[in-house]
């Protein structure tokens, strides 16, 4: 018995050991965090060379603290306003560090496009009301399409373009079309708000681009001096370009918005960020209704009038940096009035 007591009290105290260990440990609650900016890409480094989408915002926001995150290829950044940036490469690490709590987080994605000549000229910025996917498609090569038809690409589950799915035989893993939507809707009043307050933010324009809106004749909003409005933005991996291809993009983002979209601008990222996000609103990390989108025109999306799709697609010089610096001096409007004013805004939704 005595053996047997003796192997107990050492059972117990090895048990006990841990238990011990572990109280001793308190847990630290979750850093709220108050907003984010997202960029796609930077060239090089986030500061003191060639600009990217980022780089702005880190050197004038003095984003000069770098938090490492477990996962992500380069450290978020931040600063003393409780303004956060990162890359978009990065978003799910961050979100999936317990150090941090996304509850109350206003998001800002920002990034460069091509525009719709229809609709924008080369460094306007437009605030997306929709983000809308364009890469789960039908395609059938426009060289073998029915007569009538005018592109090869339309909906899983339809027989056609510009038509919603009608073939539950193709619905896959769901029931109902609402599921296989391609539209992300964001927060009309926020959106709107945004808007209103950023809608005479002077975006600088030059020479060069002057020279370049000359050739659009025919389309008196490429014509226009750089300036900002409600537009959506189209997201597909697949660099397109050229009017066929544009005038899909209007249809698309029409027909999956029930025909109250206007497509403005097309990129390869927002797609990802919206399933991103819509996933992470689901298990509760974040409030998609605190998310904002805004997209600049690097180039236009088609060539114009007399110019061959071949010899205008990947032309972004002088629109690139143009549309860095539209991204920047458009969205800072709003980063600083939720920041400054943050006890307002942690728990009232800006409206206009």
């Amino acid at each position: 018995m005595r053996g047997v007591t003796r192997m107990a009290l050492l059972a117990a105290a090895l048990l006990a050991g841990p238990v011990r260990a572990q109280a001793a440990a308190p847990v630290a609650a979750p850093t709220p965090v108050r907003m984010v900016v997202v960029a796609n890409f930077e060239n090089g480094q986030d500061t003191g060379d060639k600009p990217g989408e980022y780089q702005f915002w880190v050197e004038r926001e003095q984003l000069d603290e770098q938090v490492p995150v477990r996962g992500a290829l380069g450290p978020v950044r931040r600063n003393s306003t409780g303004l956060y940036g990162l890359l978009l490469q990065d978003l799910t690490a961050f979100l999936l560090d317990p150090r941090f709590d996304f509850s109350k987080t206003y998001w800002l994605f920002t990034g460069i496009s091509g525009a719709d000549p229809q609709v924008a000229s080369v460094g306007s910025a437009a605030w997306a009301r929709w983000v809308v996917n364009g890469d789960e498609l039908r395609e059938i090569d426009d060289r073998e399409i029915p007569a009538g038809w005018p592109y090869g690409l339309f909906a899983i589950g339809a027989l056609k373009p510009n038509v919603l799915p009608t073939d539950p035989n193709s619905f896959g893993s769901v029931e109902d079309v609402e599921e296989l939507s391609m539209a992300y809707p964001l927060n009309p009043q926020l959106v709107r708000w945004a808007y209103e307050l950023t809608r005479n933010v002077a975006i600088p324009d030059s020479p060069a681009l002057a020279a370049q809106r000359a050739a659009w004749k025919g389309y008196p909003n490429a014509q226009r001096p750089p300036f900002v409005l409600l537009g959506e933005t189209l997201g597909s991996v697949r660099y397109w370009h050229g009017p066929a291809r544009t005038q899909w993009a209007r249809d698309w983002v029409k027909l999956w918005t029930k025909g109250q979209g206007v497509f403005a601008m097309t990129n390869m990222e927002s797609q990802s960020a919206a399933r991103t996000m819509t996933t992470f609103s689901k298990l509760k990390f974040v409030d998609l209704q605190r998310v904002l989108v805004l997209r600049t025109a690097s180039n236009p999306s088609m060539p114009p009038p007399g110019v061959s799709a071949l010899e205008s697609i990947g032309d972004e010089a002088p629109g690139q940096v143009a549309a860095y610096e539209a991204n920047y001096r458009v969205g800072v409007p709003v980063v600083r009035e939720i920041l400054g004013h943050w006890a307002r805004y942690e728990t009232a939704l800006p409206a206009p």
